[in-house]
């Protein structure tokens, strides 16, 4: 009987997956076609997929544009190429041709084809990034109260959309981006009284703790994903023990160091029960060190949503860039501190890992689908950048070689380097699969 439910979610996760992955490698490769014809050079095939193809067309420039059987990457093959890797010469190309192929082009001509991949990458990172932040927008100063969320009877309060936020037990929230710091502050009580701004006149009205047990967000392949926590669930009490803070949910977890806890959520106005197992976590910290605490895999939200304004494209275009570098960075940090032990190897996702994350971020809405794309965008590219052979980075390798030396590498060294690489990437996939699977399912 659970054959439909479980395929059900095995096909959304694939489609998630094949999307996502079509939509990266589109812009990928589309940035290899356009940068090389800009340059002067010729694409033959550009392909979404690997195998039978299963649509064709081709263009007024002579580019066949196609879709085949196996959409778990692409390529575009220049003229005279030999395989989609761009290895060597197929042979077939005249002398008054060679301009337009990729051996026969300038150097820059092939830097500048080689990297518009990666680029293009992070190019979809930043766009995706900055349509989410001026989506949406920034929380207005002072903080101004805008709709309530649906929370359990017991979170009573007395706001009111519209009331402007002045204090709360006293204490000042001046700065909307350092919520954080305000909660910790806060005294761990069920109610509190807040100084509020309303119609004109200063008034104390009480209510809830300022962040409740509300799920913000569910990370994927985390306990909470896995136990099926909602977005919008409300945690009510962990092994028994009535909780209304999320800062009391963190302690709780942190003190149950990996032990079994059972919650009880508020669900549609149900109560659900739930047991799950907080997991060692990896975080990273200021300064590009990583810290090892347990999670269940959620954030928190405010019992409100805060009136916001629109943020200008110039302004997303740059909080886009530091979110892309951000992105860049920790991830060479992670890698750093993997390679030398001091970190799990569990924070590395292969195929499999990437295949559930995307379902998982679809499940939780079209916006977090989309932001995922554009981190999972700017991972591909670092990816790509890489100084192994096969990836661009491999090929930006031997380029500067050639500028260096003054020759291109001889075809039998670059043979070489393309089978070691390649058995790098085999390699490395099949240790990620096994991650994922075995080691860290």
């Amino acid at each position: 009987m659970q054959f439909v439910p479980m395929f059900g979610n095995f096909a959304f996760m694939i489609i998630a997956f094949v999307v996502a992955l079509s939509v990266i490698v589109a812009i990928h490769e589309y940035g290899h076609y356009i940068v090389g014809r800009w340059c002067g050079i010729h694409a033959e095939v550009f392909s979404l997929g690997f195998g039978p193809v299963m649509y064709s067309r081709k263009d007024k420039r002579g580019t066949d544009w196609q879709i085949a059987a196996l959409p778990l990457g692409g390529f575009v093959k220049f003229l005279g190429d030999a395989n989609a890797a761009s290895v060597g010469s197929d042979g077939t190309v005249t002398e008054a041709d060679m301009r337009r192929t990729m051996l026969g082009a300038p150097l820059w001509a092939r830097v500048a084809t080689v990297a518009a991949g990666p680029i293009f990458n992070f190019i979809l990172a930043i766009a995706i990034f900055a349509g989410s932040i001026m989506s949406q927008g920034r929380a207005v100063t002072p903080v101004t109260f805008g709709e309530l969320r649906d929370l359990p009877p017991s979170y009573t309060t007395d706001l009111r959309p519209g009331d402007v936020f002045v204090e709360v037990a006293g204490i000042a929230w001046e700065d909307p981006s350092r919520e954080g710091n305000l909660i910790d502050a806060l005294p761990l009580e069920e109610r509190l009284d807040y100084r509020v701004l309303r119609d004109g006149d200063e008034i104390i009205a009480e209510g809830p703790f300022l962040m409740p047990t509300a799920v913000a967000s569910v990370s994927p392949r985390s306990a909470a994903d896995d136990a099926d926590i909602k977005v919008g669930d409300v945690i009510t009490a962990v092994d028994g023990q009535p909780i209304f803070a999320f800062p009391q949910l963190q302690a709780l977890v942190l003190a149950a160091e990996g032990a079994p806890l059972e919650l009880t959520l508020w669900r549609d106005e149900t109560e659900v029960t739930v047991t799950l197992q907080p997991r060692a976590t990896d975080e990273p910290r200021p300064g590009g060190t990583f810290e090892t605490v347990y999670r269940i895999g959620i954030t928190g939200q405010l019992f409100f949503d805060a009136q916001t304004e629109a943020i200008g494209p110039l302004e997303a275009v740059q909080l886009g860039a530091d979110g892309l570098w951000n992105t860049v960075t920790t991830s060479l940090s992670a890698l750093k501190h993997i390679l030398f032990g001091q970190i799990s190897t569990c924070n590395l996702s292969g195929p499999v890992g990437i295949a559930e994350t995307s379902g998982s971020m679809a499940e939780q809405g079209a916006q977090s689908f989309i932001w995922f794309i554009g981190a999972l965008s700017a991972a591909v590219g670092l990816i790509n950048l890489f100084p192994i052979p096969v990836l661009d980075g491999g090929h930006l390798m031997f380029y500067a070689y050639e500028a260096v030396a003054r020759r291109k590498p001889s075809e039998r060294a670059i043979q070489m380097f393309m089978f070691v690489g390649l058995a790098l990437i085999l390699s490395l996939m099949s240790f990620t699969i096994l991650n994922d699977t075995v080691l860290c399912p």
